[in-house]
C-alpha cells in the first residue's frame, strides 16, 4: 500500500457533508480495495460460503479493527477516514469502519447503503451500514428505494447481519446509497477601491464525481432573495479534487445597507453560499 496514496488521502480536506458515500465512491483507492476483495472472494470460494456467510466474513474482518476515537487519534473531534486510510491506520471509529465495510461489500457487488443515526437527547450520533436483502437474512432492516436493507453494526465484534444496538432500535436514520457525488466548497477574498469591489472566488470539488454546469452568482444583498449589481460567471466543470478561481469586478450600489453574497450553483441549485458582514455604502 503506497505511502504516497496514504499521504494524498491524509492531506485531502474532509468534505463538508454527512453523506459519507463520497468516501466510499472516491475512485483513487479502488485498485487496492479490489485486491483485498479478491483475497476475500478466493477464501469464500474455497470455503463455499453463501452470500450471507461472505457478507459476515467481510463484516468480521472490519469488526476486528481496533476502535479509536477521532479526538484521540487526530486533531479533530470528527474526522471520517477514506477506506485506504483506515486500512493503513488499522483502526477507526464507527463511520470509518462503516465506510470501509461499505467499500468492500460494494466492490463485491452487493447493494449497500450507509446508515446515519443523528444525535438525540438519549443517544450520540452513530454510523452503520445496510445490506440489501439476501437469502437467510433476518432482524432489523430499513425499506429504501424499493428494497429491504438489513442493518450491520461495524463497531465491536460479534454483531451479525440484522443485529442492532438496542438504543438505536427506535431512532430514525438517514440512508445514503453509493452514488458518486460532487461536493463543492468555496472561499473568497475581496478588496474595495472607490465604488468598485474586486472579488476573487476559489471553488473546489471535494466529492467523488465530476461537477458539470457549475457557475457562480455574486452580487450585493437587496433583501427578499434579490441582488443588486449581480454577476454570473460562465459555466464550468470541476473534476474530482480540482480547484478553479474566478474573479469579478462589482460596482457598489450607492447609499445601501447591504453585504456581499456568493452562491455556487451546480445543476441549477445553490449548493454552497457565503456572505460578508453587513455594511453601509456611500
Amino acid at each position: 500500500m503506497p505511502r504516497a496514496l496514504y499521504d494524498y488521502y491524509k492531506e485531502l480536506p474532509r468534505p463538508p457533508t454527512s453523506n459519507y458515500s463520497v468516501f466510499v465512491t472516491h475512485p483513487f483507492d479502488d485498485d487496492y480495495i479490489k485486491l483485498l476483495v479478491d483475497s476475500m472472494e478466493k477464501i469464500a470460494q474455497q470455503e463455499q460460503f453463501s452470500d450471507l456467510e461472505k457478507i459476515e466474513f467481510a463484516t468480521a474482518f472490519v469488526q476486528h479493527l481496533p476502535y479509536a476515537l477521532d479526538s484521540v487519534t487526530t486533531p479533530y473531534d470528527e474526522y471520517p477516514r477514506y477506506p485506504f486510510e483506515t486500512l493503513v491506520d488499522n483502526e477507526g471509529d464507527c463511520e470509518d469502519t462503516s465506510i470501509l465495510l461499505a467499500s468492500l461489500l460494494y466492490e463485491m457487488g452487493y447493494g449497500v447503503v450507509l446508515v446515519i443515526f443523528p444525535e438525540t437527547p438519549d443517544t450520540e450520533s452513530h454510523c452503520g451500514i445496510g445490506v440489501l436483502d439476501s437469502e437467510g437474512m433476518f432482524g432489523t432492516y430499513f425499506d429504501y428505494a424499493g428494497g429491504s436493507y438489513f442493518y450491520v453494526e461495524t463497531s465491536g465484534r460479534g454483531w451479525h447481519v440484522g443485529d442492532i444496538p438496542e438504543k438505536y432500535e427506535d431512532v430514525e436514520a438517514y440512508l445514503f446509497d453509493m452514488k458518486p457525488t460532487p461536493i463543492l466548497t468555496h472561499s473568497w477574498t475581496a478588496t474595495s477601491e472607490e465604488a468598485m469591489v474586486e472579488l476573487e472566488v476559489a471553488v473546489e470539488n471535494l466529492g467523488s464525481a465530476t461537477a458539470h454546469d457549475v457557475y457562480l452568482l455574486v452580487g450585493f444583498d437587496a433583501g427578499a432573495g434579490m441582488l443588486w449589481n449581480a454577476q454570473e460567471s460562465r459555466p464550468f466543470q470541476l473534476l474530482i479534487n480540482e480547484r478553479i478561481t474566478v474573479t469579478f469586478s462589482l460596482e457598489v450600489p450607492l447609499e445601501k445597507h447591504t453585504r456581499l453574497v456568493i452562491h455556487v450553483v451546480d445543476d441549477g441549485y445553490a449548493v454552497d453560499e457565503s456572505y460578508s458582514e453587513w455594511f453601509d455604502t456611500q
